[in-house]
């Protein structure tokens, strides 16, 4: 069942927002959806660093700063591009192969460390 505090909070998937998401995010909110989501953070998580994030966002708006014009409901990046999934990367951009480290590999042993007498 879920949680009806979680329904009513400012922010969608609040609970799965990473922390830079989240930085982001609180800076379009006022007072007192800041307070809401401190609140339920504590009441649930009660992650230190987001609640030292969101305590900061609210003694910043209580100092009279302004919420930004973004839009909390806005794209989100943390979520991915259409859900393809996979890596970017090609063969035309990984990197050049490097040399076997100097242990060798099972197709190019290492050699032994000549002695000094």
């Amino acid at each position: 069942m879920a949680d009806p505090a979680r329904t009513t909070l400012p922010l969608p998937d609040y609970d799965h927002l990473p922390i830079g998401g989240l930085e982001s995010r609180v800076r379009s909110l006022s007072a007192d959806e800041v307070e809401a989501l401190l609140a339920y953070e504590r009441s649930h998580t009660d992650r230190l660093p987001v609640t030292e994030l969101l305590g900061s966002r609210l003694e910043q708006l209580r100092a009279g700063a302004e919420p930004t014009s973004g839009d909390p409901n806005a794209l989100r990046p943390e979520s991915g591009h259409g859900g393809q999934g996979g890596s970017r990367v090609t063969p035309a951009t990984s990197p050049q192969p490097h040399s076997a480290p100097p242990h060798g590999t099972p197709d190019q042993p290492g050699q032994p460390k000549a002695n000094r007498t």
